[in-house]
Order: C-alpha cells, then sequence, then structure tokens
C-alpha cells in the first residue's frame, strides 16, 4: 500500500469529508451549577499566594474577611492557585464518587487517557501493565486519545492552509477558551471553532461502541471539568478525572502493577497524536510548520506569557501575522493534575520515548483507514461570550485608596506587583470593586507595620513608666494598709476593752459593730449569740432594745440631730445614752454609760455635785448682782432726799 504524507491525507480526507451531522450544541457557562474550587477555611494560612498567583483575580479577599473566595463565575480553571497552596487549603470538584456510580450502573463504560500518562505515570514499567490497571477498576473499554488528537490535528491543518486573512488562537487548552470567553470576549471571532481532542475523542468512542456508552476523560487538566460540562450530544463527557483522582481510586481498589497481567489501548491507535501532551505536539501532529521564516504558526505556554501573548493578539495580529497555538501551562506535561515538583525536560523526554515506542511497529495504512471512517465526525463548534470584567470604578475612588497605600503622581502604573497585580493603579481598581484590601499592599503594610512599631515602642516606654509608678504606689499603699491595719486593730481593740458600751448601727437598726461592754449590760442571751456571731453583727437592734430606748436612734438617723446624755432605764439599770450622726441618715453611733457601775456613779456625782455647784455659783452670782444693784439705787435715793432736806433748811 502507498504511504501517503500528512499533507497528502488531509487532502484527500477535505474531499470524503462532507457531511450534514447537526454541530455540537453548547450550554451557556452561566449554566454551569458546580463550583469547581473552593477554600476550606480551617486550612487555610491566609498567606494570599493564591491570591496573587490567579491570572484572572477570581480570587477574591473581601472587606471584613481573612480567608479569600473563589468566585466561579470568574474562575477560568487552571489550577495555578492549586500549585503555590502549599496547605492544601483549595480543594478542587472530586469526581470519584461520581466515577464509582458510573461503574457501577451496569452500562458500558468507556476511559480516555490522555497522552501525557507515560510522563505522569513513570513509575509503571510497561505501559499495557498500566491499561489493565484501569480495566481492573471496572472500565470496559481503555483508549487513548491521541486518535482524537490525529483528527483534530488534520482539521487544523485544514484550516491554516486555507488561508482566508483571518489569524485563529487554537482552541485545544479549556483554560484558554475560558480565559477568552470572559475576559477578552472581542478575540471569540478568532477562536478556532474546531473541538478539542478531548470531545473528539468523545464522539469517535460512541461511533464505536453505541451511543449510550459512557465516557470518562482521564488527564492533567483541572479545567477539563467544567468544560465538560459544556457539551451534549455525542461529544458530551460523563465524567473527568485528573491523575491523582486515578492514583488514589487505584490505591482504594488495591490495585497494584505487581499483580496485573498485560492489557493494550482499544483500537484505533493515533499516530503523532502521542505528541500532544507537548505544547507544540499539535502543530507536529498537524504537521504545521513554525519555522520563523515561513512558518504561520506560533506556540506560547506558560502563566505570564499566554497574558502577555494574548493581549498582542488583540492589539497586534496584523503585524504579527501568525496563528496562535496557546496552552496556559507549559503544555499538559506541567498541568495541575500532574505530580507537583515535577522536571519538565524530563517529562517530555518520558512523553518522546513512549510515543516511539507506541510508533515503533506501527501501522499508518490501518490507520489511513481508520482516519477514512471516522471522518463523518463533525468537529466543529462554537463559543459563547461570559463578559466577566469588572467595571471600571470612579477615579476619585481609585485615587483616594492610591493615596491611602502612599502612591503619589507618577508611581501610579508602577508597582513591585507583590500583590499580584501588574501596576498599583490596577491594584486600587481591585480595591475599589471589592475584591482585594488595601492591607495586600505589602510595601504600605511593612510601612504600616513601622509606623506600629514606633508607636507601640513608645507606648511600650510609657507603659513602663506607668508600670513603674504603679509599683510604687502599690508599695506605698502596701505600707498605708498595713498601718491602717495595725490601726484598726488596735481601735478594735480599744473599743472591745472599753467599760463604756458602744455600737454603731445602719439605717435598717442592723448592728454593724458593738463591743463587750454593750453585749454585758444587754445581758446573757445577748452573750450567747454574740459567741456565734460575734459583736452581734447583722442582728436586729428592735429585737435587743424596748422601744423607748431603740427609738432615739431612729429619731438620730431621720432627724440627723444628735441626743446627748439622755437617761434611759433598761430592766433594772439606769444608762446614761449619747447618740450621734457618723454618716448622714445612714449610720448613727451610740455610747451607752450604766450609770450603776461604780466607776460611772463616781464620776458622775462628781460630774453632778461639779455641775450643781457651778449652778449655785452662777446663781449666787446672779443674787449678788440684784442686790448690789438695789443697794446702789437705795443709796441714790437716800442721798436725794437728805439733799432735798438740807436744802428746805437753808
Amino acid at each position: 500500500m502507498k504511504t501517503l504524507t500528512l499533507s497528502q491525507l488531509s487532502g484527500f480526507l477535505r474531499i470524503i469529508s462532507g457531511t450534514n451531522n447537526p454541530a455540537l450544541t453548547l450550554k451557556e457557562p452561566s449554566m454551569l451549577e458546580r463550583p469547581l474550587l473552593k477554600i476550606n477555611p480551617d486550612l487555610c494560612k491566609e498567606c494570599y499566594a493564591c491570591i496573587r498567583i490567579c491570572p484572572v483575580k477570581a480570587i477574591e479577599l473581601r472587606a471584613g474577611e481573612n480567608v479569600p473566595f473563589i468566585a466561579d463565575n470568574r474562575c477560568i480553571g487552571c489550577g495555578s492557585c492549586l500549585e503555590v497552596c502549599h496547605p492544601n487549603a483549595i480543594i478542587y470538584y472530586d469526581s470519584r464518587s461520581e466515577v464509582k456510580e458510573i461503574l457501577k450502573s451496569g452500562d458500558i463504560v468507556t476511559a480516555v487517557l490522555d497522552p501525557s500518562i507515560s510522563a505522569e505515570f513513570d513509575d509503571i514499567t510497561d505501559y499495557r501493565k498500566f491499561v489493565a490497571m484501569v480495566k481492573q477498576l471496572g472500565f470496559r473499554y481503555v483508549h487513548e486519545a491521541s486518535f482524537g488528537v490525529d483528527l483534530v490535528a488534520m482539521e487544523y491543518h485544514e484550516m491554516v492552509s486555507n488561508f482566508l486573512g483571518k489569524y485563529y488562537i487554537l482552541a485545544n487548552c479549556p483554560p484558554i477558551v475560558s480565559l477568552i470567553e470572559k475576559f477578552h470576549p472581542e478575540l471569540l471571532e478568532n477562536l478556532a471553532p474546531i473541538v478539542n481532542p478531548m470531545i473528539a475523542s468523545a464522539k469517535i468512542l460512541r461511533s464505536i461502541h453505541g451511543e449510550d456508552t459512557k465516557v470518562v476523560f482521564i488527564g492533567p487538566c483541572l479545567g477539563a471539568k467544567t468544560e465538560a460540562l459544556r457539551h451534549e450530544g455525542d461529544g458530551r463527557l460523563d465524567a473527568v478525572l485528573m491523575f491523582d483522582e486515578l492514583r488514589r481510586m487505584f490505591d482504594e481498589a488495591g490495585i497494584k502493577e505487581s499483580t496485573i497481567e498485560f492489557a493494550d489501548f482499544e483500537e484505533p491507535s493515533g499516530y503523532k497524536g502521542s505528541l500532544y501532551a507537548l505544547s507544540d505536539g499539535i502543530l507536529q501532529a498537524a504537521g504545521l510548520s513554525q519555522d520563523m521564516l515561513s512558518g504561520t504558526m506560533v506556540t506560547i505556554d506558560g502563566r505570564d506569557r499566554v497574558l502577555q501573548a494574548i493581549r498582542q493578539f488583540e492589539e497586534s495580529i496584523d503585524y504579527i501575522k501568525k496563528n496562535f497555538n496557546i496552552f496556559y501551562c507549559e503544555g499538559c506535561i506541567m498541568g495541575p493534575g500532574m505530580k507537583p515538583n515535577g522536571m519538565k525536560l524530563k517529562r517530555r523526554t518520558e512523553v518522546v520515548s513512549y510515543a516511539n515506542k507506541r510508533l515503533a511497529n506501527f501501522e499508518k495504512g490501518k490507520w489511513i483507514k481508520e482516519l477514512n471512517r471516522f471522518s463523518g465526525i463533525d468537529l466543529k463548534r462554537t463559543f459563547a461570550a461570559d463578559d466577566q470584567r469588572l467595571p471600571v470604578p470612579p477615579k476619585e475612588k481609585v485615587e483616594e485608596i492610591l493615596k491611602i497605600i502612599d502612591k503619589g503622581d507618577g508611581e501610579h502604573d508602577l508597582g513591585c506587583k507583590a500583590c499580584g497585580y501588574e501596576s498599583c493603579r490596577a491594584f486600587a481598581e481591585a480595591v475599589a470593586n471589592g475584591i482585594a484590601r488595601t492591607d495586600m499592599c505589602i510595601n504600605h503594610s511593612l510601612r504600616s507595620k513601622q509606623e506600629y512599631i514606633k508607636s507601640l515602642k513608645v507606648s511600650n516606654e510609657k507603659l513602663a513608666k506607668t508600670q513603674q509608678a504603679l509599683q510604687d504606689s502599690e508599695k506605698r499603699a502596701l505600707v498605708e494598709k498595713q498601718a491602717t491595719q495595725d490601726a484598726l486593730e488596735t481601735t478594735q481593740t480599744m473599743l472591745r476593752k472599753l467599760p463604756t458600751a458602744v455600737l454603731i448601727v445602719d439605717e435598717s437598726l442592723k448592728i454593724i459593730a458593738s463591743n463587750e461592754s454593750f453585749i454585758t449590760i444587754l445581758g446573757d442571751e445577748a452573750a450567747d449569740i454574740n459567741e456565734i456571731i460575734p459583736g452581734l453583727v447583722g442582728a436586729d437592734l428592735k429585737t435587743l432594745l424596748p422601744f423607748n430606748f431603740y427609738k432615739l436612734f431612729s429619731y438620730v438617723l431621720t432627724s440627723a440631730e444628735d441626743i446627748i446624755g439622755r437617761d434611759v432605764h433598761l430592766n433594772d439599770k439606769l444608762l446614761n445614752v449619747t447618740i450621734f450622726t457618723i454618716k448622714k441618715n445612714k449610720i448613727v453611733g451610740g455610747v451607752v454609760r450604766d450609770m450603776y457601775m461604780p466607776e460611772v456613779r463616781k464620776e458622775e456625782v462628781i460630774n453632778r455635785v461639779t455641775e450643781v455647784i457651778e449652778q449655785n455659783l452662777e446663781l449666787v452670782q446672779q443674787i449678788a448682782f440684784l442686790l448690789g444693784e438695789g443697794a446702789s439705787k437705795t443709796e441714790k435715793m437716800l442721798n436725794s432726799i437728805i439733799e432735798s432736806h438740807q436744802s428746805k433748811e437753808e
């Protein structure tokens, strides 16, 4: 059989590929329901590395919250955040339970493996063992997506060869398609209207195994999970597993290479589609040149280069004049579903070695027949704009935020990019839109912290001085407290030993304090109570004293007028009572003397005799004064009579 070149085969397929199959139907992106990514707040360390790495700022830090939030409607499924989240706080949608249910359904279930398996499962010695391990999970058939890559490659070859003046961006990478639909909708017309190899493979398998066949794609792309939900008809996918999910399913089922026999991929086999895991592998499969002088294609991969390339395509494609083959990751071999920290060149070598092994005994004639067989499959697709660009906030608000982060004139378009934004102005716009906070600016935060440290130092110095003063005051207070305690003990001792009864009562006539002399006056019953309640504290005076006695205390409490030296009879005792105000209408004190006590009687007799003598002396003085005044008047009257009599005699 004559061997055809890729170009000849492409031309041959174009001649025989007339078809009236309906175009691929898409769901609107807004109809996607399940969130692809979410953040576990219990694991998040609030380092914000995910915010800085997100190419479209779909991860927000809202006011009043410390844990970031992933806006699913703006996420493009690139998986960059997964790679930088060391605490593994970011969780992607796990499809394992979904796939297990499909495998239990009893339907025919087919697995489609991405060609990057050789780079991921390099620990498995023979790919045929790997195929057998997948079948052991319950898959009826296991295919490699390389043949779907070959079919898609032919479509690209035809599109580029029939150049009609418009340049295209190849639509193989789901995150790139999502990026353009959401953030560069003006470029939708430049997205190549061809399905990616994953969807093409689903169409091929349903053509082989029947329309009811369940298809599960297994690969390294996180965005494929969202992309799969958008397709209906024969291109639909029932689930998407990433490689690390497949490894966990192997572990859960106890499937090991050492216990498995060989099994090979189902036909049809791919040709150079096995190189699809590399960024430029699709171009090699399509026979499209990247020659600097005559080539029509240019390959761009990697996060930063991709973002720049799309902007340049948008602004300068008529000058660049190239079709763009773009992969968000540095090839599928560096996708988020691959083992972390893999070495790109080593993985590239694994893919090339695997392709060479597969093609060592490759039957190209058989492959051409298969291409002819499936040439009628419709690989066209359309795209839908889902503009998620945030509105431009008012200039005044942006300027205010720039002032807050200390960015003066001329610094707005500069920036260290440590916050993840291209410039300080872009960052200020994000803050104004409520998806970022000013403390994400490292320079601003450092300055604020330095100022805070300075103020804290001053506060600490003041605090140290205050603390020292407090310690000195505390020492003085302790000394004063001890002196007060000593004075109180002395006073209480004196109060207890005073021969005169003393008591203090509150406004309710409850005893606050009393001494032994007062208890002695009350008698034995009060003495018994005193043994239980020292000083009769809390006792009601009305239960201890007769009405005429305790009313004196009530009078002083209400009138605030002191009673001095009032005699009161209590049983067979004559008491002399003085009651005085200590705290107006609140507390009064009383001094009670038993007039029958010898020392009190002697003192009182002396006091009263002295008082009587003083009163008598005062009375005598008053009588003498009156007698003196009468004698004087009599003398004056007699002298007046004598003078009058002498005058008459003369």
